[in-house]
């Protein structure tokens, strides 16, 4: 087991990680900007460390400044968290020449991963389902109408090296494709460095389903169920549960069983979460993330299991803690993510925090990293905690969680706490009736 873990990142999922590595007995390092030396990680890690003024590209994507963090307080490993470096394929490698663990896969799978189309190909391989479309990126016109003529209108157009929505542009007909491929490829240029784009066919309500699994590096894979993660904005997942209202137990266990054992061939090592969009019954990949996951409380609440502490475990070269069969599914589970942000416009709304209240009670769990007096920078993403409820069923589930989001309490900024009181009266999400285009919808009408 490793003796130091040092922590790239910020805010709550930073104070995820230390907990953890507390838990585990194992000591910790925190990295900061000067904008976050007042964050509660920093104030209870047993040391830190400064790496740079506010900007990302100045701190918490410097990697030499952590590298030499790692160095000073001689930090055995590091855990990325999700974000910033976590799926940088050469950060995973100058760890590796430093001789530092790097808390997930090796570069070559990240960046397997991180190549869409590349990923595409290599879940064909593995037996993964995948949405119909070109095999690699599109070279001109010609080649893209005569792709969409073949897997059918209407189509999307995706950046190779993308993701959060940019670089994706959809082509009801064929007159939208010409200026729907330019767009994309501009902004995929602009966004990624990359204008690689590729098509695949467009599915018109399809759910967001993603699948947790977990590689020991040697062979072995598990799953650890599914999370439903179809309420989105501009492609930003806003509300997560776990298990799936859309899915039965046959195709929970079905899709599971092809992702652990595709995960066991690749010979991947740690976390990671294949994302896929159902529709009829069929299960289409469109990414894997080689990383932890902003929702993965809500598989901890269903499962019991600390996804953190599996991550170090094998990491340390100790393996995978349970078989596939040790994994049981207990109940239902709900995340929502709390951003300072205006509830309707999704402003960001920095600002310092005059009161900061959270609910309590059996099933209930806030990962967050601030507090009464908390002054948000406006630097980084606008995420400042999640709210995670856990019940026997999700009635129940559902019941608890509109009791918790009345005990929340956030003054002195905005945030879209608001809206999820609203959503959680909406009898379309009472009844799990939702898909991917659900929530920009309902906001139209609401406008």
């Amino acid at each position: 087991m490793f003796q130091k873990i040092l922590i790239a990142n910020r805010g709550e999922i930073a104070l995820r990680v230390l907990r953890a590595c507390k838990e585990l007995g194992i000591q910790t390092v925190v990295v900061h900007s000067t904008a976050d030396a007042d964050a509660m990680h920093v104030r209870l890690a047993d040391e830190s460390v400064c790496i740079g003024p506010p900007p990302s590209r100045d701190s918490y994507l410097n990697i030499h400044q952590i590298v030499a963090a790692c160095e000073i307080t001689g930090a055995d490993a590091v855990h990325p968290g999700y974000g910033f470096l976590s799926e940088n394929a050469k950060f995973a490698d100058i760890l590796a020449a430093h001789n530092i663990t790097f808390i997930g896969p090796s570069g070559d799978h990240i960046r397997i991963m991180g190549d869409k189309i590349e990923a595409k190909r290599t879940a064909k391989r593995l037996g993964i389902p995948v949405v119909p479309g070109s095999d690699g990126a599109v070279s001109d016109e010609k080649e893209a109408k005569r792709i969409a003529a073949e897997i059918g209108y209407p189509v999307i157009i995706k950046a190779s090296a993308g993701g959060g929505g940019r670089g994706m542009k959809v082509a009801l007909t064929e007159a939208d494709l010409e200026i729907a491929l330019q767009t994309a490829r501009t902004e995929a240029g602009a966004a990624f460095g990359d204008d690689a784009v590729y098509i695949e066919k467009y599915l018109q309500k399809p759910r967001h389903i993603e699948v947790q699994v977990f590689g020991d590096g040697f062979g072995r894979g598990v799953h650890f169920g599914e999370r439903d993660c179809s309420l989105q904005r501009r492609h930003q997942k806003v509300w997560e549960e776990a298990n799936s209202p859309a899915l039965n137990a046959e195709e929970r266990s079905r899709i599971g069983g092809i992702c652990a054992k595709a995960i066991a061939d690749l010979g991947y090592s740690g976390a990671g979460t294949i994302e896929f969009l159902y529709e009829n019954g069929e299960f289409y990949f469109i990414e894997m993330n080689t990383r932890l996951q902003v929702e993965h409380p809500v598989t901890e609440a269903i499962t019991g299991i600390d996804l953190v502490h599996e991550q170090i475990r094998v990491a340390s070269g100790g393996g995978l803690s349970v078989k596939q069969e040790d994994i049981k599914f207990n109940g239902h589970a709900i995340e929502c993510r709390i951003n300072a942000e205006d509830p309707r416009t999704f402003t960001p709304s920095p600002g310092t925090i005059t009161h900061f209240h959270t609910p309590g009670g059996l099933g209930i769990r806030v990962d967050s990293g601030v507090y009464s007096g908390y002054k948000i920078p406006p630097y980084y993403d606008s995420l400042i905690g999640k709210l995670i409820v856990h019940g026997r069923n999700r009635v129940e589930c559902m019941m608890r969680l509109r009791r918790a989001l009345d005990e929340f309490v956030v003054d002195g900024i905005k945030t879209t706490l608001p809206l999820f009181r609203d959503l959680v009266g909406n009898a379309d999400i009472a009844n799990g009736d939702y898909d991917i285009h659900w929530l920009e919808k309902y906001l139209a009408k609401e406008e």
